[in-house]
């Protein structure tokens, strides 16, 4: 693997596959930092998990605490005010007539990655990491591969200093993205993964699951329920 230097920045929204990138970049890099983004997302409760997620990660995983350092949250209201995604306005999740799902957010992972090199340039940080994946996802035209190079080629233009764009999971499905977790924190990092991170559309935190909290109907709690299940079916 490629990298800049010995520091990365993590988008970490407090979800499974963001946490499970915080996790990657810990062994991967000498030092973690993270950023999260409020951009009116009607599941804000996943904003509420971030500082909870990253204390255990400090308590339960003495060798990352020296590691995970500072942790931004920037705000990109545009994009509630932009609005037309179910996950922004009370709008019933569905495909649109264009074949991709109400759940889009126009350009909110360029957005993201856009943010977070201008944060990167700040604190001298070009090692980008995210949690976009092209093999279970809901058809994002952000989340493709093709997007994350073409973006990682005009950030290094536009900041006139070279990005790297890390998506660790682009190529893995969520049962893998479980697997992943385990071999990088054990079974302990599942367990948090289970109890503290919020992937529900919904942001329903009132029922767990044994793959943790979350509405179940959704299709973030189907892909994630059925991930698991894959999961444990091959860990047997």
């Amino acid at each position: 693997m490629r990298v800049i230097g010995k520091k990365a920045l993590v988008l970490f929204s407090g979800g499974q596959d963001s946490t499970t990138c915080v996790a990657w970049a810990l062994r991967e890099f000498d030092a973690v930092e993270t950023v999260g983004f409020a951009y009116g997302q009607r599941h804000a409760v996943e904003l509420d998990a971030r500082p909870g997620i990253l204390a255990r990660l400090r308590t339960e995983f003495p060798a990352w605490r020296a590691q995970l350092g500072e942790d931004y949250l920037l705000s990109l209201g545009m994009l509630s005010q932009i609005g037309g995604s179910a996950l922004t306005d009370d709008v019933a999740i569905a495909l649109r007539a264009d074949g991709l799902p109400t759940t889009f957010v126009p350009g909110r992972n360029l957005m993201f990655l856009t943010a977070a090199a201008a944060l990167g340039t700040r604190r001298g940080i070009h090692d980008l990491v995210g949690g976009m994946c092209e093999t279970d996802y809901s058809g994002y035209p952000d989340c493709r591969s093709e997007t994350i190079a073409a973006l990682q080629k005009a950030l290094t233009l536009g900041f006139a200093e070279e990005f790297l764009v890390h998506t660790p999971l682009m190529k893995i499905d969520k049962a893998q993205t479980w697997r992943l977790a385990e071999e990088l924190g054990g079974a302990r990092l599942v367990q948090l993964i289970v109890e503290d991170t919020v992937t529900c559309y919904e942001g329903e935190r009132t029922q767990i699951r044994d793959w943790g909290y979350g509405c179940g109907i959704c299709p973030a709690c189907r892909l994630r329920a059925a991930g698991y299940a894959r999961y444990r079916e091959i860990a047997g």
